[in-house]
């Protein structure tokens, strides 16, 4: 569960990203929120199978003006105790997690002290940001694994528990390019309480700390509000059938738009 955020505190954002970052400016304002030249940033590859990802986003977060970069290389439960990387983890303005593989994220840091920390400083003003793997693993339910295709099947998603910064969000990352409206319709189906964020690779949702989302990047995210549903044969379909869902509300935004998770109400680009 998401910690609770202190009488005097404000939380810090939330920013899955759907991957495949480009030349948008999503890390640009990721880094000027954590403080630019004076912002400390910590990078968790711990999604990663490749061992240079965590210098990589060293070199691209100065690159960018970040002022410290530090790379934590988590690869082990045991990592999670080491009073070191928690000690940089409190320290920093902004955290990143990179793509790789969620499950990897799951099993390595599910209830140790380094998720623990996280949420407990996301809640106290830290920015938490995650891109594809990283992005996935941000919200409380998370899509571990599923199947392609435009409609919703049973048996076509797989969830596990997430880090837990927020349960107002099911996260679903290389979108459009890898055709996973079906599997995140059916995980809403599941958890009809959530919204549904298709985020398209190369963008990225701001969810501040009024929830509401600022999109940004040059994809779009499709935000399905399931709030309204009016029929589901979710609980009486065979597995590998596709399942009816009645009363779904869809939208897709592009960079500049909005939509407020508390009213359910989405502003299009330059519609105010």
């Amino acid at each position: 569960m998401p910690s609770r955020v202190p009488a005097n505190a404000s939380r810090g954002y939330i920013i899955p990203i759907g991957g495949k970052i480009g030349d948008s400016d999503i890390l640009r304002r990721f880094v000027t929120l954590c403080g630019g030249r004076d912002g400390r940033i910590a990078v968790l590859p711990t999604a990663s199978a490749d061992p240079n990802t965590g210098a990589e986003y060293e070199r691209l977060f100065r690159s960018l003006g970040a002022g410290e970069v530090k790379a934590l290389n988590v690869d082990r439960r045991s990592d999670c105790d080491d009073s070191d990387y928690l000690e940089i983890l409190e320290q920093a303005d902004g955290v990143f997690m990179t793509g790789g593989s969620q499950l990897k994220l799951s099993t390595t840091l599910g209830g140790t002290p380094i998720a623990k920390l996280l949420r407990r400083q996301n809640a106290m003003g830290q920015h938490v940001a995650g891109t594809s793997a990283g992005a996935a693993f941000l919200s409380e339910h998370m899509i571990a694994f599923g199947e392609e295709g435009p409609t919703p099947r049973v048996g076509m998603v797989t969830l596990a528990p997430g880090l837990g910064l927020t349960n107002r969000v099911v996260i679903d990352q290389h979108f459009r390019q890898r055709d996973r409206l079906g599997r995140l319709l059916m995980a809403l189906s599941l958890n009809p309480f959530a919204v549904g964020l298709g985020l398209d690779e190369d963008t990225a949702a701001f969810i501040g700390p009024d929830d509401v989302i600022d999109i940004h990047g040059s994809g779009g995210i499709t935000c399905i509000d399931p709030s309204g549903v009016e029929f589901s044969s979710a609980d009486h379909t065979d597995r590998g059938q596709p399942v009816s869902l009645v009363g779904v509300r869809l939208h897709v935004l592009t960079h500049g738009s909005t939509f407020n998770l508390h009213t359910r109400s989405a502003v299009a680009a330059g519609v105010r």
